[in-house]
Parts: structure tokens; C-alpha cells; sequence
């Protein structure tokens, strides 16, 4: 059992393993040289070996606890036919979804268009690589495909005034979600993938009456779904204001942290698993910086089950020299 699956399910408090999100990515020369070739960022995604390649190579370089596979969580809308492109210094552009067709797509139709991602999946847990490592699948959450799937855009360029006007198609829209996000889960679990992490980028968007239905309720569906899979679930309701009630609601195995909240206040609270919570840009300072960072965590969470991560993904300036020195200090705690 890999050191990750012993703190989900053992509750560890020795073993200190680490990841990092969006390991796999941007600040790596040999990420971009493959880039640079393949600038259709859903079609790099969906080539099986360059993916297995990518998601593989922070751990050629790294004595990491994870490979988490390079995709994406607009994989799911491109399964139901919705047009998802990445543009430059813009981040994803969507097109329009037809409730209609979308109702009409069965499991195969939409396991067909995503399967390169399960072939990924199969390549990197069958590599000696990630032997006694763990194979971390990943989904978006409901209410962050939603978003993205009605707004068409990154809401950090703006959320449409109207967005919460028809109910009707938010109703339908999550009903789907629902169902191909249990497909795609599923499909990740039997090509080799051990966990689960639900990112909701967006949680943070919404005021506390909207979160049962947005949040809670949706996510709950999702939690338990793959806990009947024999799965652990990481959940990573990013910018949400009261992560004791999310884990009291949503029962996740574990909870990932952004790092704008009190890792003091999330010991105390919080009676399961704990991952992340240091600001990505920390990684931008310097070493001794870095280090008393690293180590603050490190103590916080000394007698609670931890993983070691950050707060949101790795920044795509980092210097790999500054995450090998991160990662060798939490090694050496």
C-alpha cells in the first residue's frame, strides 16, 4: 500500500508523503519542449503515450508519493460534444451546449471520445515508476463543470450576470454532470487509478445559502459513488468558507486546503485526513523561506494524518530546483 493510501485509510501521522498539483505541467523545460509540438492542449491530453509521458516525468526527477494524471476536468464536456479550446493568456473557451444532445449521448459515446485518458491511466500504473506510488485520478466538481459548461469561459474573466436565471437548464445540466462524471470516475478506476481527487476550483464563487445545492448535495453524490468503488476520495472545495461543514456534509476521505485558510484552525476542526494548504508562490522565494514554510505545515499537522501538497496548483514560473528542495525537505522532516 503506498504511504498516501496509508494516511487516507490507516491514519498515519509518521510518513509525510508528498505530491504536488499540476506536478505534471508548465514549469518543467521538458513539459514545454512537448508543448511547443502539441498546441492543441485537448488533443495533447488525449494522446495516451505523450500524457503517460508528462503525467511520469515530475516523478523521473522527484522522490514524489503520486502520479496525478495529465488531463483536465473540461475532459468531461468534450465527452458530451461540447467544444472546449484553450487559447493563450485567455485559459478555456467553450462553446455551446445542446441539452438535447447532450441527453442523447450514451455512456459509450462518451467513454469512445475519452478513452485515451483511461489508456494514460493504464500506461503510468503499469510503469516501474509509480511502483508502490499512488495512480491519482481527478474530476471536476458539479458546480465547477457547471460553471464552466453554462458560462463558456474562466469566471475569473467574468461570471454572466444571468448565469443563475434558468433554472431549468441548471437543473438538466447537473443531472447530466451527475451521470458521466460516475462514468468517467468509474473508467479512471478500472484502468488503475487508486484515488480520487474532486477539484471544485470554483466553490469559492458562491455564497453560503447556494451550497447545498451547488456544493453539497452534488458532491455528496460523487464522494459516495466512488467510495462504493472501494476508492478513497480527496475533495478540494477551493475557497470555500467553512471546510468543517463541507467535511461534516460531503464525509470526503480526506480534504484538500487552499491556502488562504488557518492551518491551525483545520487541525483543530478537522477529525480526517488533511492535504495542502501552502501558497504556491512561496515557491517563487527562496530557500530558507521555502523551507520555514514547509516545515510550518509540517508541525501543524505532526500528529494528524497529512499530505503533503499545496494550497492550488504548482505556479508555471517555479524553478525545478525549488520544488526538488521542497520536496527533499519534506523528506528529510
Amino acid at each position: 500500500m503506498s504511504n498516501i493510501k496509508k494516511v487516507i485509510k490507516d491514519k498515519k501521522t509518521d510518513l509525510n508523503p508528498v505530491w504536488i498539483m499540476r506536478q505534471a505541467g508548465r514549469y518543467l523545460p521538458e513539459f514545454r519542449e512537448i508543448r511547443k509540438k502539441n498546441t492543441d492542449f485537448i488533443k495533447l491530453c488525449l494522446n495516451s503515450s505523450l500524457s503517460a509521458e508528462i503525467t511520469l516525468q515530475p516523478l523521473k526527477r522527484f522522490d514524489l508519493d503520486a502520479a496525478i494524471i495529465f488531463s483536465d476536468i473540461l475532459i468531461l464536456p468534450y465527452g458530451l460534444k461540447q467544444k472546449v479550446e484553450f487559447k493563450k493568456n485567455v485559459g478555456p473557451i467553450l462553446g455551446d451546449l445542446n441539452l438535447d444532445q447532450a441527453f442523447e449521448v450514451t455512456e459509450n459515446d462518451f467513454i469512445e471520445r475519452v478513452d485515451p485518458v483511461y489508456k494514460t491511466i493504464n500506461l503510468v500504473r503499469n510503469n516501474n515508476l509509480t511502483k508502490n506510488k499512488s495512480t491519482i485520478g481527478f474530476v471536476g466538481a458539479p458546480w465547477t463543470l457547471l460553471v464552466y459548461i453554462l458560462n463558456k469561459q474562466s469566471p475569473k474573466i467574468k461570471l454572466k450576470e444571468n448565469f443563475f436565471k434558468d433554472f431549468s437548464s441548471i437543473e438538466k445540466t447537473l443531472k447530466i454532470i451527475d451521470k458521466f462524471l460516475k462514468v468517467h470516475i468509474k473508467n479512471q478506476i478500472d484502468s488503475g487509478a487508486e484515488i480520487i481527487q474532486i477539484f471544485d476550483s470554483w466553490a469559492g464563487l458562491l455564497e453560503d445559502k447556494d451550497y447545498d445545492f451547488y456544493i453539497f448535495n452534488p458532491t455528496c453524490s460523487l464522494v459516495e459513488f466512488t467510495k462504493s468503488l472501494n476508492v478513497p476520495v480527496i475533495c478540494f472545495p477551493r475557497g470555500i468558507k467553512d471546510y468543517k461543514k463541507y467535511c461534516e456534509i460531503v464525509k470526503p476521505d480526506a480534504i484538500c486546503i487552499d491556502y488562504e485558510v488557518d492551518p491551525i484552525k483545520i487541525e483543530k476542526e478537522i477529525k480526517i485526513p488533511v492535504q495542502g494548504g501552502m501558497d504556491p508562490k512561496v515557491l517563487l522565494t527562496d530557500k530558507e523561506n521555502l523551507k520555514r514554510e514547509a516545515i510550518k505545515y509540517l508541525d501543524i499537522f505532526k500528529d494528524h494524518p497529512y499530505i503533503f501538497n499545496l494550497g492550488h496548483g504548482i505556479l508555471p514560473e517555479t524553478d525545478p530546483s525549488m520544488m526538488d528542495y521542497l520536496v527533499k525537505t519534506i523528506k528529510d522532516y
